[in-house]
């Protein structure tokens, strides 16, 4: 059976490949991200299914609503993956407010909206798949300067857990992947020169698999997803 997806944050990284494992597996892709240029190369990239680009700016109502009119030409979104993240790196009393603000607004605001917009597509059967990190999830070994990032990562599994019992009557799954170290242009950034053991396509693979699947075996729960510790 074609599905139809819609993936956040796919214009790089580990959203651009998941989109592309999803339609060269044969399903309809809604792929958004504030680049447009990087959004067309992702739909010429496809070789199999759909790709349908919008171009959105997940902190702005306008973008929510492209995305939402997007979605109309669809009876159901069978899968919702809020991949879109921001990463700060500094010292906790040198990050201002307005950058804690920024984190929150990418990494779990826009979640919210996009699951409140998108919510008549979502029906029994769909699944929300949430994408935070091993740098918010509880016990794991942390790194100094990535307060703001794990604190809005960590907002974002809690809201999985707690969004979970509230849609369970409507048989919506809602689960959250805590990921590790993954080679992707945002880990450069906050990391420059370390190599992690994780290709974007190898876990672009594993993401596409585990929104199209794992909803038979799992509902609110928080899995991490990394080979070591830290993030």
């Amino acid at each position: 059976m074609n599905k139809t997806l819609l993936i956040s944050g796919a214009s790089r990284g580990i959203g651009y490949q998941t989109a592309l494992k999803l339609a060269n597996d044969g399903h309809h892709v809604i792929a958004t991200a504030r680049s447009k240029d990087k959004l067309n190369e992702l739909a010429k990239a496809a070789k199999k299914g759909k790709i349908i680009p919008v171009v959105a700016d997940l902190t702005e109502v306008a973008g929510i609503k492209r995305i939402a009119n997007a979605a109309e030409d669809y009876d159901q979104i069978h899968g919702l993956v809020n991949n879109a993240g921001a990463v700060h790196r500094g010292p906790f009393m040198e990050t201002d407010l307005s950058t804690w603000q920024h984190l929150m607004d990418v990494n779990l605001y826009a979640a919210v909206r996009l699951i409140k917009a998108l919510k008549p597509k979502l029906k029994e059967g769909s699944h929300i798949l949430n994408i935070s990190s091993m740098s918010g999830y509880q016990g794991s070994l942390k790194f100094g300067g990535l307060t703001a990032y794990g604190a809005a990562k960590a907002a974002i599994a809690g809201l999985t857990e707690v969004l979970s019992a509230e849609f369970a009557e409507e048989k919506i799954s809602i689960n959250c992947l805590a990921i590790g170290a993954v080679q992707t242009e945002m880990l450069e950034n906050a990391f420059p020169g370390f190599e992690a053991p994780v290709s974007p396509e190898q876990m672009g693979s594993y993401i596409a698999d585990f929104v199209l699947d794992a909803h038979q075996f799992y509902n609110g729960k928080i899995l991490p997803v990394a080979l070591n510790d830290p993030d």
